[in-house]
């Protein structure tokens, strides 16, 4: 199903990576493409193995990687990755062999910090790169209204209607909490982790709250700050870090969160159609979001801040590109105007240039160095 739009930049990315390092890490949440991506890469080259760990007989031909995988000449793909992490050690002096006889390419569903001995295994060996849902580019500008309800999951984006996306949805929360997070070796009850990233739903957008959090589930800010990272590790929550300089002001210095995925976000919030959505408390929560998750993907970039002060000034998304710095406020709204907040954003962070992102169709400039652009036409980077 997923095979039905295209990825042709995340496969150029894919390819150079190959070329250039031993390994190469594939890492997104489940669902996301991944195996789509790399068979399509690779399906058809010569001489290409392929395991996948979900299967055991895959996972039992790789029991004693060493042996395995010593002889293997060519591209060697390994998917669900996460399930076996004594490969990342058996993985390194194959890597460092001169010349390396072959290629290797991970698929995993996990950040490195939640894969025991990736990080310190494959230092400098590896390529990580991170695969997120289907994004604008992918799937068309006219099409963010979709993409917007239902989220960047292939199987949900691509469903026949949206009662259908949202089953889809619905049942990948219950699996993930009940069957991929375990395969981590996490055993938390999926129940509490449930009710955790419910929380983190109602507080999409906003800053985290340790103590208020650890309150509500009845434990203490590390337990909650635990909970927070393994879904963060899991790519289904984005931990938004907070800008902080020698600036003069007070600045907010705990992150923002956020459900990644906005499809997730609206099966957790139980909203199922456009006007749901439009009459939700949460619409403009949803559309920061959403269309930060946009810019980053437009500008190829997982890493991003915000800007807060006590003294009210804000700047949703902060971006560095060639040593300038450049700001975006997602707005939803008909007609944005220039606010207050963003005067200070861009005289105090010295920005090249601030856009605000909004639902309409045309842009116009708010003043110097400052635009309203609409979702559909996302601006380049530089």
């Amino acid at each position: 199903m997923d095979k039905l739009l295209p990825r042709p930049r995340l496969l150029a990315r894919l390819k150079q990576a190959v070329a250039e390092f031993p390994v190469t890490v594939l890492l997104g949440a489940r669902q996301v493409g991944k195996s789509t991506l790399a068979q399509e890469s690779f399906a058809g080259k010569k001489g290409a193995v392929f395991y996948d760990l979900e299967r055991s007989v895959d996972r039992q031909a790789l029991e004693t990687p060493e042996l395995a995988l010593e002889s293997a000449k060519g591209l060697v793909v390994i998917d669900e990755v996460q399930r076996q992490p004594g490969l990342f050690t058996a993985l390194r002096p194959l890597a460092d062999r001169r010349p390396s006889p072959a290629r290797f390419v991970l698929l995993g569903s996990a950040a490195p910090d939640l894969m025991r001995g990736v990080s310190e295994s494959l230092a400098g060996r590896a390529q990580f790169l991170v695969v997120d849902g289907f994004n604008l580019r992918e799937t068309g500008s006219d099409r963010w209204r979709a993409l917007w309800l239902r989220g960047g999951f292939p199987r949900s984006f691509l469903a026949i209607d949206d009662g259908a996306s949202l089953r889809w949805r619905t049942a990948f929360i219950a699996t993930f909490l009940e069957r991929d997070l375990p395969q981590l070796g996490i055993r938390i009850p999926a129940e509490t982790l449930r009710r955790f990233w419910m929380m983190i739903a109602h507080y999409h957008g906003q800053i985290w709250n340790a103590a208020e959090f650890g309150r509500s589930l009845g434990s203490s800010e590390k337990t909650a700050r635990h909970y927070l990272d393994l879904l963060a590790g899991a790519y289904v929550v984005r931990v938004l870090p907070p800008w902080h300089e020698n600036l003069g002001k007070r600045l907010v210095k705990s992150p923002k969160v956020y459900v990644r995925d906005s499809g997730l976000l609206h099966a957790l919030l139980n909203i199922d159609a456009g006007p749901i959505l439009a009459g939700h408390v949460k619409l403009g929560a949803s559309w920061e979001g959403f269309a930060l998750e946009q810019v980053l993907a437009h500008w190829e970039s997982d890493h991003g801040w915000f800007w807060s002060t006590y003294q009210g000034a804000e700047l949703d998304l902060l971006l560095e590109r060639s040593g300038k710095r450049y700001g975006f406020e997602f707005k939803y709204s008909d007609a944005p105007t220039l606010t207050r907040s963003m005067r200070t954003a861009l005289e105090d962070l010295k920005l090249a240039h601030l856009w605000v992102v909004y639902p309409g169709t045309k842009t116009y400039p708010l003043a110097a160095n400052v635009t309203a652009v609409p979702i559909s036409d996302l601006p380049r980077p530089p």
